[in-house]
This record gives structure tokens, sequence and C-alpha cells, in this order.
């Protein structure tokens, strides 16, 4: 398995609700035809209403490299950055866990 954590914050209100509507269209296209990407989570910082953080598993790096490739992922990578004030990557090796099992 390969996973990351993203930390994005938005550059304010406006922009986050920008980017949560971009973020929406996105994670549909990746429902739809990602087999590889496991699990794909947006999720709300309770009490910082600018932070959204990704948790990201793929099955493994080749699933991720497709994933990089896909034209949602693409635009999606282009389209953000005008909304955001800062984005933080954490990569993440799996040690152990439940349901990570291949």
């Amino acid at each position: 398995m390969f996973g990351l954590v993203v930390r994005f914050t938005c550059k304010d209100e406006a922009s986050a609700a920008a980017f949560d509507q971009l973020v929406g269209e996105t994670i549909e296209k990746i429902r739809e035809g990602e087999p590889g990407t496991l699990v794909y989570a947006s999720h709300l910082v309770e009490g910082q209403p600018l932070l959204r953080i990704f948790y990201e598993l793929y099955r493994d790096r080749a699933a991720f490299d497709t994933h990089e490739e896909q034209e949602h992922t693409r635009r999606f990578l282009a389209a953000r950055d005008e909304l955001l004030a800062s984005v933080e990557v954490d990569w993440l090796s799996l040690q152990t866990g439940k349901g990570t099992a291949g």
C-alpha cells in the first residue's frame, strides 16, 4: 500500500467553498474510474474553517501514478493553487493496521 496525508489551507471562505466544489467533482471521478485508489477522503477540521485534510490510500505506487495521470486529477492540481494559501504533504509507509492486508 501507498498513502499520503495532505493539509490544504484555503485563502478565505469563498476560496474554501470553491475548493470544496472542486474536490466534490474530482472525488466523483475517482470513485467512477480508479479501482487502485482504495481511500480518497477529504476532511473538514473542527474549529478551522479554512483547513482541509485529505487521506489518500492506494493499492501501490503504480496506482498512485495512475491517479496522478488522470485528467480529473490534473484539472484539480491546476485549479487548486489559486484557492490555497498553503499545501503540506506527508508521504506514508504502512507499518501495520486493521484492514490493510493485501
